[in-house]
């Protein structure tokens, strides 16, 4: 077995200033670390329990099978404060079948982002023993 210590999600964007501007300015991701200069230089955010690296450029779109998943505890807050930035709402929230309430928006090169809010009385929240 793998013993994981760290993890991190890297992104390689088309347009790095644009991308660190998205993720540290506008959806206000506390940095970790920096590292490397110019505009291709890596920044690496807390993600919560992970990390979120934008680093490099790339030339291709990123697939549409790469998402991101973001636990926050109020998606109507984050609607409000993100729609004062201008951050563009694919979706604005909604609580789905499963219970959770879930709002999609987009990084500047299309990666999508699934903000969601688990629900005080959600099963996700229980801890059998605990």
């Amino acid at each position: 077995m793998v013993h994981v210590l760290s993890s991190r999600t890297l992104l390689h964007p088309g347009d790095p200033e644009r991308s660190r501007t998205f993720y540290g300015e506008q959806l206000g991701l506390a940095v970790y670390r920096e590292f490397g200069t110019g505009p291709e230089r890596g920044t690496v955010y807390f993600l919560g329990g992970g990390f979120l690296e934008v680093s490099g450029r790339s030339e291709t779109p990123p697939s549409p099978a790469v998402q991101l998943w973001m636990q926050v505890e109020d998606v109507a807050a984050a609607h409000e404060e993100l729609c004062a930035k201008g951050v563009e709402i694919v979706r604005a929230p909604v609580k789905e079948p499963w219970g959770l309430i879930e709002m999609w928006i987009a990084d500047p090169d299309g990666t999508r982002i699934v903000l969601v809010e688990v629900p005080a009385d959600h099963p996700i929240r229980y801890r059998p023993g605990i």
